[in-house]
């Protein structure tokens, strides 16, 4: 479990993350946000990559203030923006990760491959990282993570940029690694495949926490309608208008609309106190 106290990131007078205290259960949790919610700089400042300017975070009963070099030999972080030299083949660039973390030559090795033969890159071994998918780049860096062997693992946006196939892919590596992993995203399908918990962050908090089924309970029986008109007691998301109604108030809509059930993404809209129409 990780317990957050008070922790905060301040820039010039806008808060990143703001004051927050919450506790990370673990297993595979997810963090969705809008872009701007905090989600990467909270997991920059967990991973003891960004000092906080307030607050304490404790991974493992370690603080990420008083026990940094202790902390980071019990995780791994993949930021979004991790990418392979192209030169090297993913397994030299495994290999250097963990002779990196003080892994003897000979643990590196056998750690190496079997991070490869566990994510089905074994064939892929020895071909220079340049000549890689997209998809394949992304597992490289998940079986860095499962080479490691650490308890708790970061991964910030790991599909971000990715076809369809190669996030099919990644989420099947993610699903090879165990311990406590802590995972941002923007997809929702992805919160609903991957996290046992998922955590809702806004504004530099965390404002909902439960699984997909718990956090849409409140919203069973109602659905979304949109229009390119306007309707009463909206939100306006660009030139569309959407509104929450009821099931049993469908009847009581005209036919120039289109209804669809609510998802995880319609609790940002009415969350959103801006998109109030």
């Amino acid at each position: 479990m990780i317990i957050i106290e008070n922790l905060s990131k301040l820039y010039k007078n806008l808060y990143a993350v703001d004051h927050l205290s919450a506790e990370i259960s673990d297993g595979t949790v997810c963090i969705i946000g809008k872009n701007g919610a905090g989600k990467t700089t909270l997991l920059r400042m967990l991973s003891t990559q960004l000092r906080p300017t307030y607050g304490d975070a404790f991974i493992n009963n370690l603080s990420i203030i008083r026990d940094t070099k202790k902390l980071r030999k019990t995780i791994v972080s993949i930021p979004q923006e991790a990418s392979p030299i192209g030169i090297l083949t993913p397994y030299e660039q495994i290999f250097m990760y963990l002779t990196a973390r003080n892994f003897s030559l000979k643990s590196a090795k056998d750690e190496t491959l079997r991070a490869l033969r566990e994510l089905d890159l074994y064939d892929k071994k020895d071909v220079p990282s340049d000549e890689l998918s997209g998809g394949m780049k992304r597992k490289m860096f998940v079986a860095m993570a499962l080479a490691a062997n650490t308890e708790t693992i970061f991964l910030d946006e790991p599909t971000t940029g990715l076809d369809p196939l190669s996030r099919l892919e990644t989420w099947s590596a993610i699903k090879k690694l165990s311990g406590n992993i802590i995972l941002t995203t923007h997809y929702m399908e992805e919160a609903r495949e991957l996290a046992s918990k998922i955590y809702i962050m806004d504004k530099g908090r965390i404002i909902k926490s439960g699984n997909y089924d718990q956090l849409l309970r409140p919203y069973k029986n109602m659905i979304r309608i949109e229009s390119m008109e306007k309707l009463d007691n909206s939100y306006k998301i660009g030139t569309l208008y959407v509104k929450y109604i009821k099931k049993s108030d469908i009847d009581k809509i005209g036919s120039d609309v289109s209804v669809r059930d609510i998802t995880i993404d319609d609790l940002f809209i009415m969350e959103d106190e801006n998109a109030k129409y």
